[in-house]
Order: structure tokens, then C-alpha cells, then sequence
């Protein structure tokens, strides 16, 4: 690896790291409203989407309704409210190009180290080029994570035993092969969520069989790919005001959902697992294969668009499988029931690997931060840590409903900084908080790939502002109409070169 960090490095008033759905948004809230700030977008990719240019599976899709998906200031104008990844990505490109975001975007740079100096209010992070593996400096007195919640080196990937021995391909979703044939093929994709059923009816329409293989069953809800009253709405009112009021029904009916498995859980059990049966009939044990032993939402509900999953149990063109794995061997997968599943090709849709804040490493002044080590501020920042706020959606609503919140809150933050001339905003534990309970950073969600990593997250406390509430309807309160100034955000003058020194020296 080539290293030169040069002594004049470039520098933005704000950095964002992430060019995906987020940092796109983020930007253009950013460029709206706080015009006087400099900043770029740095992703490690080659190509702005990340999620939606990342993932290249059969049948990529949203599993949230793209008035609540989409930012709030681009209607979403398909009649598809459940899109295609690529429809999803032309949306962003759209976005980016047409706000001229996409002239701040500096590619194949992945952010290795950040470390903030107090005596000059900024950070400076050393990043390396994916492509020539030079490592350089940048700097910028605020940065914005939005690098989504999991890790672009690789999905998670258990061992199974005797998988070397399988003749076959065995795929993640996460690196799906471009020239990867299985038509006319036996598959087994092993997993039973989002991506699992998603994957199983889109390979299902060329390969001989799909078998989904899982260990424990999910909560499959069907729901039409279009929102008929939102269509209605787009022909007879203004873009804008058809989709703001989508939007707002939308985001109502999600949490008044969720609020409701949580008060009577018991009866959305039964009204899901009965649009089971009445989508599968006889053909499907429901009980067997789609009866968690868990009540919904305690992990996430999979969506199937127009039913297609069960379409495809039904016409017998997929199988499901409830059950423990014993070993691969050469033409598939023994259970331990003792049953064989034949496979021609074997799809781990195993989930995701979380990380924090993109896995870059974190220092103040050169000690290491540890953020398991800090409570979350709103759920958008750490204590004791400066002029950081990192973008994480919801877990039982659509991602963008909270990424929109908080840009437009870092956008009020910096303008507060500037109205008072301050240069350095972090949040502070009070000595009222020295009693507080500990929570984990997200509770009340049960789902494997949560826990795997929540002991390095931060944590909640038991009152405002040190929550994490995924809940809408709070955040409205906690992260949009709180001020600024709350006595818990510190703000000081300490930085000895200007905020804006050096911001003409950008790249773009």
C-alpha cells in the first residue's frame, strides 16, 4: 500500500461518507439548507446507490413502499409502490444528477481512520483508494456517517459442514455472480427473510425447482405492489401534494401496525397467519412452516409483493423446508431429519454482517473511541464525541422516514453553529444522567443479525435525550422539534483556523 499524506490536505466543511440512498438525501438537504457550507460525499465504491448498485440478486426489491422509501422532497412517481432495485437506483442517480450532488462525489474511497483535533474543530481521516491502494488525507470540521449499518466486505456466512465437498456453486446474495446460469437447475436457497423470500419465486420462473431451506419460520405477509388509493390521488392532485399525503397515510398505517403487534399480538398473529392459509390453502402447512414461535415484530416482517411466494408454493414450482442442517455432500444438503435435498446450486441468504459507523476507526485526539463505550444522543450521535452525527433508519418502518429526519436536523444543527459561532457541538452526559439505565441501542427486536453485534453498539439510556426510540411518531419530537440548544448539546469556540479555511480547496 502506497501512503502520502500530504501536508496540505483537502478540506470540506462537512464530509459525508456514503454515497447511497442516505448520503444522496443528506447531501441535498445539506445544499438547501445550509448553502454557505462546503462539503463532498466519499464513497468506496465506483458508483453512487450502495445498496441499490451493491446488491444484484433475481428480484431485488424494496420490502418498504416507496412513498415512505423515497425522499421527501422527490415524489416517487412510478405506479409501483413495491419497485425493482433497478428502478430504485435510477431514483437516486435521478436525485444526484439533477441537484448536481453527483459533482461532489469522490469514488473508490474507502475511510480507513477519523481522528478529531480540538484544537483545530475538525477531523481528519486518511482514506484509501480502492483502486490504486494510495492512502491520502482529507479533513472537514463535520462529518456525516452514512454508511448504512452493514459491512461491504461480505455478508454473514456460517460454516457448514461438508460444504467443501459440494460440486456445485454455493452463493451468497451479497456477491451474486453476473453470469450465473440456473435455469433449468435445482436450488436451495437457505434462509427464510427478506432476501430469502424474495430470491425463491424470481429464480423460481427459470430454474427446474426452488427449495427454501430454513431453520425456524418468519411472518409472511402479502400486500398489492401498487397503492391504489396513491395512484387515484396522483392523477387528480399535484405531484408534490399526492405524495406528501402518501406519504403521510403511509408512515401512519406502518406505526399504527406496529404499535398494534405490540398491544395485542396475539390477534396479529392469528390476522397474519390467516392470510396464509387463505393465500396457500392446502398446499402449504402453515403451522409447520409459517408459524413463528416469536410474535410479529419482535424480528421484521417479510413483505411478498402480489403474493408471488406463495404463488410459486402453490404451483409446485417451489418447496419449503422447515428444518436443521446436518452436512452438504456432494449433490446437496443432508438434514437432520435424515431427509436429502438435491441442488444443482445452494444460496447462503444467510443475512448481513452489522458493523459500526462503516467500520472506519475512530479516535479523538488519537485515543481510540470505543462507541459501545457511549449512549446515543437521539440516536444520531455518541457522547463525548464532537461534531459526528451518523444516519441509521428504522428497523419497522421505511429507512428514509428517519434518514430525512435527521439530516434535517444536522442542517439545523449547523446553522445554529454558525448563528452563534461555534465550531464544536458535542453531547454531554449531565450529572442527572449519572443513575441512568442501561439499554441496549435497539431492544425489543430479537432478530439474529441485531444481536450478533449489539454489544458494540452504543447504548440508550432511560430518558430523553439518550434514546433510540424507532418510533416515528417520537423522533418527530426528539429529533425535529426539540431545539438545538437542549443543555445536553455542548457547543464551544476552539477551533484556531477557521471553519472555512482551506474550504476552497475541494474536490468534486
Amino acid at each position: 500500500m502506497t501512503i502520502s499524506l500530504q501536508a496540505d490536505p483537502v478540506h470540506t466543511d462537512v464530509l459525508i461518507v456514503g454515497a447511497g440512498l442516505s448520503g444522496i438525501g443528506a447531501a441535498y438537504h445539506l445544499q438547501r439548507d445550509c448553502p454557505d457550507r462546503s462539503y463532498a460525499i466519499v464513497d468506496r465504491r465506483s458508483a453512487l446507490g450502495g445498496t441499490w448498485d451493491l446488491f444484484r440478486y433475481p428480484g431485488i426489491r424494496s420490502d418498504s413502499d416507496m412513498h415512505t422509501l423515497g425522499y421527501s422532497f422527490k415524489p416517487w412517481t412510478d405506479p409501483k409502490s413495491i419497485a425493482d432495485g433497478p428502478s430504485i437506483l435510477a431514483y437516486v442517480q435521478e436525485t444526484a444528477e439533477e441537484n448536481g450532488i453527483d459533482q461532489h462525489i469522490v469514488f473508490d474511497s474507502l475511510v480507513e481512520t477519523a481522528d478529531w483535533s480540538g484544537d483545530e474543530a475538525r477531523w481528519t481521516l486518511t482514506i484509501t483508494n480502492t483502486e490504486t491502494g494510495q492512502t491520502t488525507a482529507r479533513t472537514c470540521n463535520f462529518l456525516l456517517m452514512c454508511a448504512g449499518y452493514y459491512s461491504y466486505r461480505g455478508g454473514h456466512r456460517p460454516s457448514f459442514a461438508g460444504e467443501e465437498r459440494f460440486s456445485g456453486p454455493v452463493i451468497h446474495p451479497q456477491e451474486w455472480p453476473e453470469d450465473l446460469d440456473y435455469a433449468d437447475k435445482l436450488v436451495v436457497v437457505i434462509g427464510s427473510g427478506a432476501t430469502a423470500v424474495t430470491l425463491v419465486p424470481a429464480m423460481a420462473d427459470d430454474a427446474e425447482h426452488v427449495t427454501m431451506l430454513q431453520r425456524s419460520p418468519t411472518y409472511v405477509v402479502a400486500r398489492p405492489d401498487t397503492d391504489k388509493l396513491a395512484n387515484a390521488m396522483a392523477k387528480v392532485l399535484p405531484d408534490k401534494l399526492a405524495y406528501r399525503m402518501t406519504r403521510a397515510k403511509n408512515a401512519w398505517q406502518g406505526e399504527f401496525f406496529y404499535n398494534q403487534t405490540r398491544k395485542k399480538p396475539a390477534k396479529i398473529k392469528k390476522m397474519i397467519l390467516d392470510g396464509a392459509r387463505d393465500a396457500l390453502g392446502s398446499t402449504v402447512d402453515v403451522d409447520t412452516h409459517f408459524n413463528p414461535a416469536y410474535n410479529p415484530w419482535d424480528q421484521r416482517l417479510c413483505l411478498v409483493p402480489n403474493g408471488d411466494l406463495f404463488e410459486a408454493l402453490k404451483d409446485g414450482s417451489a418447496s419449503v423446508v422447515t428444518d436443521s442442517i446436518e452436512s452438504f455432500d456432494e449433490t446437496g444438503i443432508t438434514l437432520a431429519s435424515g431427509d436429502h435435498l438435491d441442488a444443482d446450486i445452494i444460496v447462503t441468504a444467510t443475512g448481513l454482517e452489522l458493523v459500526t459507523l462503516g467500520e472506519v476507526a475512530f479516535s479523538i485526539e488519537g485515543e481510540p473511541v470505543d462507541f459501545a463505550d457511549t449512549f446515543t444522543y437521539k440516536g444520531l450521535a455518541y457522547s463525548g464525541v464532537p461534531n459526528l452525527v451518523a444516519t441509521f433508519g428504522y428497523i419497522n418502518a421505511s429507512w428514509t422516514l428517519r434518514a430525512d429526519l435527521i439530516s434535517d436536523y444536522v442542517s439545523r444543527l449547523l446553522n445554529y453553529m454558525t448563528e452563534i459561532g461555534a465550531d464544536e457541538a458535542t453531547p454531554q452526559l449531565r450529572e442527572s444522567d449519572a443513575d441512568m439505565i442501561e439499554r441496549p441501542w435497539i431492544d425489543d427486536f430479537s432478530a439474529s443479525y441485531m444481536q450478533r453485534t449489539m454489544e458494540a453498539m452504543p447504548r440508550q439510556g432511560d430518558r430523553a435525550p439518550w434514546l433510540n426510540t424507532q418510533r416515528l411518531s417520537a423522533d418527530r419530537k426528539l429529533i425535529g422539534d426539540e431545539p438545538i440548544a437542549d443543555g445536553v448539546m455542548q457547543f464551544a469556540a476552539r477551533g484556531r483556523k477557521s471553519s472555512n479555511q482551506g474550504s476552497q480547496k475541494q474536490a468534486s
